[in-house]
């Protein structure tokens, strides 16, 4: 299934089948597109919790929402996406540390220059006060790769903002490891009477979104 034909039939599972798992070969994939996705300045400034068992559930549950309970109960795996709320000398060096061992640089002069640029940009956004926000705009670019992913692999999927965030932050204990979470990505096979499935998909009119400049 193409790019084109996933956007075309993904849907927004509202119920899932309790009794269906995703495979750890999928949720393989799924970890790996995640490590994957693109970032500004490959600053990957995220870090990604995932559960499926009755516990980790039970565990999230006081800090979602009750109309996505059905989504967080009876899905196969959920992901916490979060950011790192600094991202410091030590995040920054194992990135290019990383980016050497994987052969990304010719030579050493690119090497150093690919980082000073990097520690640049994020000091940047650090002094504009910006840093927390540019780092959730690249966390929803790792869910969306998620959703997409998911779809390809026949997973369901749902994004979820409904839930009290400070209250998740305290049961993870996510602040005292420099961390927040942005979002939660519901994932497994959606029930036979899933009330979303049938739906037919509507966005509005090419015309309206577009503008193309001569």
């Amino acid at each position: 299934m193409d790019v084109f034909e996933l956007s075309s039939k993904r849907f927004t599972t509202k119920h899932y089948d309790p009794s269906r798992k995703i495979s750890p070969d999928d949720m393989g994939k799924l970890k790996e597109i995640l490590r994957l996705t693109p970032s500004s300045v490959n600053s990957q400034p995220w870090h990604f919790i995932i559960g499926s068992s009755d516990k980790a559930k039970k565990l999230i549950r006081p800090a979602i929402m009750d109309f996505n309970w059905p989504r967080t109960d009876d899905c196969s795996h959920f992901v916490v996406l979060c950011i790192k709320e600094d991202l410091d000398e030590s995040h920054l060096n194992a990135v290019t540390a990383q980016e050497n061992a994987d052969g990304r640089f010719p030579n050493e002069q690119i090497k150093e220059e690919g980082d000073s640029k990097r520690k640049w940009y994020v000091s940047m956004k650090r002094e504009r006060g910006q840093l927390r926000s540019w780092a959730t705009h690249q966390v929803y670019i790792a869910m969306a790769s998620l959703l997409y992913g998911a779809a390809s692999l026949g997973i369901q999927s749902t994004a979820i903002e409904g839930y009290n965030p400070s209250k998740l932050d305290a049961i993870l204990s996510l602040r005292e490891k420099g961390l927040r979470s942005v979002a939660i990505v519901t994932l497994g096979y959606g029930a036979l009477d899933d009330s979303n499935a049938s739906r037919k998909k509507s966005r509005l009119p090419a015309e309206t979104l577009f503008t193309e400049l001569d």
